[in-house]
């Protein structure tokens, strides 16, 4: 059986999609199934911290998110049935030359995930929708996945597989990869509903001071709907009918004047924190949910999920077009201690809110993750409490050869590596495939008018970056390591071809 699919991604959620999008813009084929009949139609994941921003501008979706959601608003707590406070559930930053995006957004996942298939249409794919992994093995050439869809069985020989199967993944299953942590004792209703009696100009909390009557009512941005969420029973069944919910919502609320009129979608789930021991086993990778489950406080799982993806997207590309297996590796060992931090943020968060305290900082923001212990990470020499490699990029407003204003993210939106001189002769790096190559300088092509670029990288005259695929920063060499930037180049499979430059 030969294989004619590069990459079989298992699991059509946020995952699955944006790792979807990056492989369909990188020209590596693949298949994406989900074994639903149909797309997810809840709200769920519903916050965009301002880092996935940056990566959903450089894959193509960020105007469709902003336009499908919006600000978090104001979080109302009320004292009792009538009487409340009211507070920014959000901290309020103006963006930076450095930091674009500040504030969270909120869209409810089913937009969010209908804004990345509507990318992916572009880029000539679809996800196959009640198409199921049955079972598969693998072998040192590839990985043969046993399939049932609408049509029947299919076999199906590929080089990779990628499990973006959720918190109950098979995949992670039949690798026979431990899933451990812990119940966090705490069971909770969500739902999407349509209601009166409510304002959708704050979020409505009541009973923050109960953790057994809690319950918010958040207006959902780009629909007509809120969002219910409270904690219910540790056992029994939870009516999450219309009549059940309106049951729920007067208990807690002390009021008879708030009436839902119809439910969209509901869950009942118990919330747990598990990290997957591995997420590699030779050909085959954990995305998302299949690798970390966690509360949902803080807004972090949809978050990590898609960023997971973006960081395995471009590695996997590369090693389908020959640069070395070590790069995989790499997934794993940037990608699993995040999701450790970020499942005891979730954690800490969560014991946060079961105090009524919501207010969320920079720490969601998801802005300060880094590599530094990266094996593709590279100082010559080292930088002490300076920007290093390891670090994510800064965006700088700049301008081009032209006296045009541009920015950083401009330059490094794309599929390529980019490598930025610091008043540098140019010919002293030779030109690489898939490397775009910028000097800042009185002979460069990029001009920091206004001291932003230096503000944000503090460079001495003579030093390069370069900048990786997913917009964090590789190496920072100076002009006297530029052979020991160009065996990075080599080792990480950038062989030399006519260059690019914008």
């Amino acid at each position: 059986m030969q294989s004619t699919t590069d990459v079989l991604i298992c699991g059509a959620g946020a995952a699955g999609l944006t790792l979807a999008i990056d492989l369909a813009r990188r020209g590596v084929s693949f298949r994406l199934i989900e074994k639903m009949d149909s797309p997810f139609r809840g709200s769920r994941g519903k916050g965009i911290q301002p880092r996935t921003q940056e990566i959903f501008e450089d894959i193509g979706i960020l105007e469709r998110i902003v336009a499908a959601g919006g600000p978090y608003p104001p979080q109302r707590r009320y004292l009792d049935a009538y009487s409340f406070t009211d507070s920014d559930a959000v901290e309020h930053r103006a963006p930076t030359p450095a930091e674009p995006y500040q504030r969270p957004l909120m869209v409810p996942q089913f937009l969010t995930e209908s804004a990345m298939r509507a990318r992916l249409v572009e880029l000539g794919h679809r996800p196959e929708y009640g198409c199921e992994l049955v079972s598969f093995e693998q072998d040192e050439d590839g990985v043969i996945a046993h399939l049932a869809g609408k049509s029947g069985k299919e076999t199906l020989r590929v080089r990779w597989l990628v499990g973006a199967d959720g918190g109950r993944s098979l995949v992670r299953h039949t690798l026979g990869i431990g899933f451990p942590g812990k119940t966090l004792g705490v069971r909770a209703v969500v739902a999407d509903v349509v209601l009166n009696g409510l304002t959708r100009d704050v979020w409505h909390r009541f009973g923050e001071d109960d953790t057994t009557r809690q319950i918010s009512l958040c207006p959902l941005a780009g629909t007509a709907m809120f969002q219910i969420q409270g904690p219910v029973p540790s056992d029994g069944d939870i009516d999450v009918s219309t009549e059940g919910l309106n049951a729920l919502v007067a208990e807690r609320t002390g009021r008879d004047d708030i009436q839902i009129q119809s439910v969209s979608w509901s869950s009942v789930y118990t919330m747990n924190a598990r990290l997957a021991d591995r997420y590699r086993v030779d050909r085959v990778f954990l995305v998302g949910d299949a690798a970390h489950i966690h509360p949902p406080t803080g807004g972090q799982g949809l978050n990590t999920s898609a960023q997971d993806a973006y960081n395995l997207g471009w590695k996997l590309a590369a090693v389908v077009n020959g640069a070395p297996d070590w790069l995989l590796d790499s997934y794993e060992e940037e990608r699993r201690p995040i999701a450790a931090a970020m499942l005891n943020l979730s954690t800490k968060l969560l014991s946060a809110q079961k105090r009524g305290e919501m207010q969320r900082g920079r720490e969601v923001h998801q802005l300060d993750i880094g590599y530094p212990e990266s094996p593709l990470t590279l100082n010559r020499p080292e930088r002490v409490r300076r920007r290093s490699a390891g670090d994510r990029a800064p965006d700088a407003p700049v301008l081009d050869a032209a006296g045009q204003p541009t920015r950083l993210f401009d330059l490094f939106r794309g599929t390529h590596w980019t490598l930025l001189g610091y008043e540098v002769e140019r010919e002293s790096v030779q030109p690489h495939a898939d490397l775009h190559i910028h000097i800042f300088g009185a002979m460069g092509d990029v001009f920091d008018d206004r001291g932003h670029f230096q503000d944000a990288y503090d460079l001495t005259v003579g030093d390069w970056v370069l900048v990786r695929p997913d917009g964090y920063i590789a190496a920072i060499v100076t002009d006297a390591d530029v052979e020991t930037l160009e065996a990075y180049l080599a080792r990480t499979g950038l062989d030399l071809a006519p260059a690019v430059h914008d």
